[in-house]
């Protein structure tokens, strides 16, 4: 597992995006007497999506398209659908449709981006961040989204250069956002051994959004390379503040903890790590985490064994 965490912007804010069929207050849904219209069935897609039906969503922006074919907005949405049921390859093709019909499609070339980026191929991810970039040079999701493909090609300079494109055109109020790309321009920084840099973003993404477990998690992860372990200890435990269920903070607090001296807090750490790894399937960090915990413990029992010995050949010594 990662020691840090990624959030990609480019689906959410895309799921968001201003549509001229978005649903007035006054919609109701048709019933059984009146004629299913395109929009209709669109709107009835963007219903489920936004409850979190993405397969019903799927069906409706697909009638969608077997009556109007040429219908952007619907390959968009569908193609948002199948990235939320992990569908990577249909929401490629989507994305090619829309982009059939509408050659600049900004947000086809976002979301096709992304796909690509989950499938790990992130090159063809840069060249349609590129693309977007193109077409509209002032949003801060296309310099975001290819910051983060290209620090996963270890280009972290190139990346940081892309984190300062995005904060220059983020809009003002944008915090959450802005703590986002304070904390990626962070990992790039760290991922050059700039721990400094890296310590200072997670900063500026803290003070910006101060519920941010994921900034107080990444800052407690460069103390800790620094070799600041006290100052790793207080920003694992700020993180498990907001994110009770962290577990990687609970297993890096421990090995904190232990490096500290404090092997019992370092035990209950890592035995509340175990717990969370098991309850989310994560079954190689699990056994990695068991083999720390036994490890400490045998350590433990050992200089138990030490001392004790040293106990009974002083109670042998002549008086």
């Amino acid at each position: 597992m990662s020691r840090f965490y990624r959030f990609m912007l480019n689906f959410g804010i895309a799921f968001a995006l201003v549509c001229i069929f978005i649903a007035s207050p006054g919609y109701s849904l048709p019933n059984a007497s009146t004629e299913i219209t395109v929009k209709d069935f669109f709107k009835l897609g963007i219903e489920k999506m936004q409850h979190g039906s993405y397969g019903e969503a799927i069906e409706n922006f697909t009638e969608a398209i077997k009556l109007r074919n040429d219908f952007t907005w619907a390959y968009n949405h569908r193609c948002l659908a199948y990235l939320k049921v992990k569908d990577y390859q249909n929401a490629i093709a989507d994305c090619n449709q829309a982009l059939n019909f509408t050659p600049n499609n900004v947000e086809a070339y976002l979301n096709r981006g992304l796909a690509y980026y989950r499938q790990g191929n992130y090159q063809a991810a840069i060249a349609d961040y590129n693309q977007a970039i193109a077409l509209k040079p002032n949003n801060f999701r296309s310099y975001y989204n290819r910051g983060v493909a290209r620090s996963m090609l270890g280009n972290h300079q190139q990346a940081i250069s892309d984190y300062q494109l995005a904060l220059t055109n983020i809009p003002e109020t944008s915090n959450v956002l802005k703590a986002d790309i304070y904390n990626e321009r962070g990992i790039a920084r760290f991922g050059l051994s700039d721990l400094t840099a890296a310590m200072l973003d997670f900063s500026k993404a803290i003070a910006v959004n101060p519920n941010d477990y994921r900034a107080y998690y990444n800052r407690g992860c460069a103390c800790a390379r620094s070799g600041d372990r006290s100052c790793a200890v207080r920003d694992f435990t700020e993180s498990l503040k907001f994110k009770p269920t962290n577990a990687q903070a609970y297993l890096n607090r421990g090995i904190a903890y232990h490096q500290l001296g404090h092997e019992q807090a370092a035990i209950a750490d890592l035995r509340r790590a175990l717990e969370y790894f098991a309850q989310q399937g994560e079954i190689t960090t699990y056994e990695l985490t068991l083999g720390l915990l036994k490890n400490l413990q045998q350590q433990l029992s050992s200089i138990s064994e030490i001392a004790l010995l040293k106990e009974e050949r002083q109670s042998f010594l002549p008086v």
